[in-house]
């Protein structure tokens, strides 16, 4: 593998911002000092200065739609957008068609990526009221498989789990972490039923009141009862109320957590007000809400009651979306977005780089039992990304790498740019020129 010294470097790392030299051999960082003097000439030099060294982002919640769903995303558009945005790792959902319902059909996935993803990857196991002796296998792969999935609402197909036996079998039973979508059914098909009787043609506006707060709380609520029951392992997934915060702490250490919290870039940036613009661009589950949960959740995530931040891309095509509103598919591309806004809250003075690099970087690695990812440490792999914050950048239809070709977030201007980004010690992407040569690694436990 090609050897790398990055040069006068602001590295962001562990709560501190400090001028290093990094080094990297053999996909890993070898070295980490202020001054690295005397390196072999085999090494390629990479100037930072000026620039930031980030950990790669680790995004632990996306819909690549790979199999069965091509015509919206494949594994390596979607990585390669990923990638194009700091994005080295993710972990993608078992809503695919079919449903990763079986081990058989999770390691097919698995194949797929070690083929075609830039990025380093793990895939969910996914759950149906009926296949939970299946899903159980999975403690047998519990140090190569990130988690179980359930959806505890609303989903596509038969992918909702409502049965309260295999809910209970399930978290009494597993040994890997479970990460559940959570919203209540009863109380979405009743919203919708009320708001129906009115007899006017429902917008993308009436999302946020059928998929409101107490839908939420309530799953949320439910999943949590459960887990303290059994002393499972669970992380819920897009926080999206200011009501479900009351359900996590930030008494303890994330890593002596049993239950954790994910917080979604779009519930932090958007809110109803958008809808008016944006429509069903924006429809997403669960729904983005009234502005006070907006700030509530910014308030969440720098106290540490939310744990990590992740986007749920989830792609469509642009004809799914322009459709009356029942008729949209719900989810937002963002995944190569994501560290970009972060860096515009940094500069709204929101959020520290300090943060930012704990909260889509090392807490997620921290969550999940990561094996040498997720920090930025001597002997871990080089998954780093280098960010320029004084080369605004501005997403356009031109520079997204979605396979879908949009994104919400089109024309917004962003006040920094990613330069380079290193997965797994290849520099697979440098300010707009690719190196597939090498594809990213299934990421591995500590469990």
């Amino acid at each position: 593998m090609q050897k790398y010294l990055i040069k006068n470097i602001q590295v962001v790392n562990e709560g501190k911002i400090r001028a290093s030299d990094v080094l990297i051999s053999n996909g890993r960082i070898e070295k980490i000092e202020s001054q690295i003097n005397g390196a072999d000439k085999n090494y390629s030099e990479v100037n930072g200065e000026g620039k930031y060294l980030f950990p790669g982002v680790i995004d632990d919640q996306v819909h690549f739609r790979e199999p069965g769903l091509t015509h919206k995303a494949t594994i390596y558009t979607e990585s390669k957008a990923a990638v194009a945005g700091g994005v080295t790792s993710f972990m993608e959902m078992p809503n695919t068609i079919p449903p990763v319902f079986t081990q058989e059909l999770l390691e097919d996935k698995y194949e797929i990526a070690r083929n075609t993803s830039l990025a380093n990857y793990s895939f969910y196991m996914g759950t149906s009221n009926d296949n939970s002796d299946e899903v159980l296998r999975t403690n047998d792969k519990k140090n190569n498989v990130c988690g179980i999935k359930i959806f505890m609402g609303s989903s596509t197909g038969n992918l909702l789990v409502d049965n309260p036996s295999t809910l209970d079998k399930i978290f009494s039973e597993s040994e890997v972490l479970i990460a559940t979508h959570c919203e209540d059914e009863r109380i979405i098909k009743e919203n919708l039923q009320n708001l129906k009787k009115e007899g006017r043609q429902l917008t993308a506006a009436d999302h946020p009141l059928i998929r409101n707060e107490e839908a939420c709380y309530s799953s949320s609520l439910y999943a949590i009862q459960i887990a303290k029951k059994y002393n499972t392992r669970l992380h819920i997934l897009h926080i999206s109320t200011e009501k479900e915060l009351a359900l996590f702490t930030n008494m303890i250490p994330l890593k002596e957590k049993r239950i954790t919290a994910e917080v979604c870039v779009h519930h932090l940036h958007f809110t109803s007000d958008d809808y008016e613009r944006l429509d069903n661009l924006i429809k997403c589950n669960p729904a983005i809400k009234s502005p006070h949960n907006k700030e509530a959740l910014w308030k969440g995530l720098l106290d540490d009651r939310l744990d990590v931040i992740a986007t749920d891309h989830a792609p469509h095509t642009w004809e799914e979306k322009n459709v009356t509103y029942e008729k949209a598919h719900a989810g937002l591309p963002l995944v190569q977005h994501s560290l970009l806004l972060m860096l515009h809250y940094h500069q709204q003075k929101k959020i520290s780089l300090e943060k930012i690099a704990e909260k889509m970087s090392h807490a997620v690695a921290d969550c999940f039992q990561i094996k040498d990812r997720g920090y930025i440490r001597e002997g871990y792999f080089a998954d780093l990304v280098i960010a320029d914050l004084n080369q605004p950048v501005k997403a356009s239809k031109e520079n997204i790498y979605y396979k879908c070709g949009w994104s919400p977030l089109e024309n917004f201007g962003f006040p920094a740019s990613i330069s380079q980004v290193f997965v797994s010690g290849n520099l697979v992407y440098t300010e707009g020129k690719w190196d597939e040569s090498r594809k990213g690694l299934r990421l591995h436990f500590e469990r």
